[in-house]
């Protein structure tokens, strides 16, 4: 898949979901919300969530300097029921600067890049601000999903597809979301044709990867197959 996009400047924050219980409820004690400049680190238990947005962080060392997001699909969307994996690398200069997030999880979306999980969102560049935390990014993540910018993309086929074929780009985002993040079962039709690809010997991946961006035309995935 061709994730070369059109320079990603100006893909601009969605409206955030609301959230009750910020300030007072748990999401405002979470590691998603904690502060990376006071010293000594704080004592925060990794696995640290809100059941509400479904937003989750992990320590992976204890430094701080690596953690994992995990974001549940929006309702409503190809991603419902998927849940999505983030790595996150904090930077010497947080909070100055924005931490450096990329989608683990494949994911099919126009601003999500569909081979490396590269996300364009302004605040993850020039609009971050030292006030933003860990929980803005997830929330923005989340409504990222919800809220496709296709003018500014990360990725230029997924786009491509999001603004030509509305459709056929739900049904390839929701196979996705079934097969790399466990969200329901998707198109059955879409299934079987990459259980035929797969049964001549190609790669599950690359089967999925080359039938998403040849309009799950089985003759010119192959050739692309076959190409590679």
């Amino acid at each position: 898949t061709n994730s070369k996009g059109s320079g990603c400047s100006r893909c601009q924050i969605p409206t955030l979901p609301t959230d009750r219980a910020s300030g007072s409820g748990p999401i405002s004690r979470t590691l998603a919300s904690f502060s990376l400049t006071s010293v000594p680190r704080p004592k925060l238990s990794p696995c640290r969530q809100t059941s509400k947005n479904q937003i989750k962080v992990d320590l992976v060392d204890e430094n701080f300097t690596e953690l994992r997001g995990e974001i549940a699909g929006p309702p409503d969307t190809p991603y419902e029921g998927g849940r999505f994996q983030l790595e996150i690398k904090i930077p010497e200069t947080y909070p100055f600067n924005p931490p450096k997030v990329r989608f683990i999880s494949k994911i099919w979306h126009p601003n999500i890049s569909s081979v490396t999980g590269a996300i364009c969102l302004d605040i993850l560049k020039d609009q971050w601000a030292a006030a933003m935390t860990l929980r803005t990014v997830l929330l923005s993540l989340q409504a990222l999903l919800a809220a496709a910018e296709p003018d500014d993309p990360q990725d230029a086929v997924v786009a491509n597809q999001y603004k030509q074929n509305p459709e056929m780009f739900k049904q390839t985002a929701r196979l996705w979301s079934h097969v790399y993040a466990g969200a329901p079962v998707s198109s059955a039709d879409y299934n079987r044709k990459i259980d035929k690809l797969c049964a001549m010997g190609f790669d599950k991946n690359a089967v999925i990867a080359a039938l998403s961006s040849k309009s799950w035309d089985v003759e010119t995935a192959t050739e692309l197959l076959l190409s590679n």
